[in-house]
């Protein structure tokens, strides 16, 4: 953001001080002088609009999915806690024990590691002791449900895993930011030197919102680190429930993790 930020105030200052060192020399109204410079800006300044709604959207449609990917994840874990009712008793309590576990983890651990594009591996200690559990029903009817309930959530994590990573390359950004510089130089030339206070303040907005688009496709690339991002709100209800339906039958005591999904000591 302050890179942008950066960049937009270099970019102003540059085109206010080519409007009154560059323009006498750059813009004629001489027919010899073939088309002038204030009659490419219109063009360029589309051109730039255009780049930066297409990124925002492709950015936008990797925010979704993030989204969608998160609420998935976290139904298919409830699925599996409800699914556990039809299990022994053994393999009921050590499934949904395991399942509030591995939602803490997931909230505790991976979300803050994904803002940087990482995972976690907390989360998978409770996700193995889940399938090792599952082999103990092999051969009753939970346990094809179990298992289908487990991959869909095995899918669901590596999604959210994959959207944590930036899906617009630096090379893009960096070439996003060269396109607005050179924009509004070019349209802080074309400026009249005398009596523009209504045009300095209208190229002033245009870059500020020129940048704003920018910062907001660079957050938005970004689901799980940025301003606007995607919070553990569904995970952490399942957890809750998944908690719920655990101390119904067994204190919490019997949870074999602490508050942040971390195995208790032995």
């Amino acid at each position: 953001m302050a890179l942008v930020i950066v960049v937009a105030v270099v970019a102003l200052l540059a085109g206010i001080a080519a409007n009154r060192l560059l323009r006498p020399k750059l813009l004629s109204e001489d027919d010899h002088t073939g088309m002038a410079v204030k009659d490419l800006v219109g063009p360029l300044l589309t051109l730039t609009v255009l780049l930066l709604a297409f990124v925002l959207v492709t950015a936008n449609g990797s925010y979704g999915k993030a989204e969608v990917a998160s609420r998935g994840e976290a139904r298919a874990l409830d699925q599996l806690v409800e699914i556990a009712e039809y299990a022994p008793d053994a393999q009921r309590a050590r499934i949904q024990a395991d399942a509030v576990c591995y939602a803490r983890a997931v909230r505790t651990y991976e979300w803050p590691a994904m803002s940087d594009g990482d995972g976690s591996r907390a989360p998978s200690v409770w996700s193995t002791d889940m399938r090792q559990t599952f082999r103990a029903v092999e051969g009753k009817p939970a346990f094809g449900m179990l298992v289908a309930a487990d991959n869909k959530r095995s899918d669901e994590r590596e999604e959210r895993l994959t959207q944590a990573s930036a899906s617009i390359p630096g090379a893009i950004f960096w070439f996003l930011l060269a396109t607005l510089f050179i924009t509004v130089v070019a349209l802080g030339i074309c400026l009249p030197r005398r009596n523009s206070r209504g045009q300095m303040i209208t190229l002033t907005v245009i870059t500020a919102l020129l940048a704003m688009m920018l910062i907001i496709i660079r957050d938005v690339d970004r689901p799980f680190g940025g301003i606007i991002d995607v919070k553990p709100t569904a995970i952490s209800e399942v957890e809750r429930q998944a908690d719920r339906d655990f101390l119904a039958h067994h204190p919490a005591s019997d949870l074999p993790c602490d508050g942040k999904g971390k195995r208790r000591a032995v």
